[in-house]
C-alpha cells in the first residue's frame, strides 16, 4: 500500500493508485455537477479519479474504499466534490 508523507502527515491509500514524480503538487478539482471547486494534493486527485472512474464501472466496492478513505482525510472537500 502506497503512503504519502504531505503537510506532516502520512496518507497510506485506499488503494494502488498512479502518481506523478511529486505527489504533493496541488491541483484545483471542480464538483462535475454543482462546479465549485477546491485545491487538493496529486495524490488525492489520483483517489478522486479512482472514485469516479469506479462510479462508471459500477466497482461500489473499490468506490466505497475511495469515499471513506475520502471523507476520512479531505472531509471538506468530500463535501465539496463527493457528497
Amino acid at each position: 500500500m502506497q503512503t504519502i508523507k504531505y503537510k506532516d502527515r502520512e496518507y497510506k491509500l485506499p488503494f494502488e493508485v498512479g502518481l506523478p514524480e511529486d505527489p504533493t503538487t496541488t491541483e484545483r478539482i471542480t464538483n462535475r455537477l454543482g462546479g465549485d471547486s477546491c485545491i487538493l494534493p496529486a495524490f488525492a486527485v489520483a483517489v478522486y479519479d479512482v472514485i469516479i472512474g469506479s462510479e462508471m464501472t459500477h466497482d461500489w466496492d473499490l468506490h466505497r474504499q475511495g469515499l471513506d478513505w475520502f471523507s476520512k482525510y479531505f472531509t471538506k472537500e468530500y463535501y465539496v466534490l463527493l457528497d
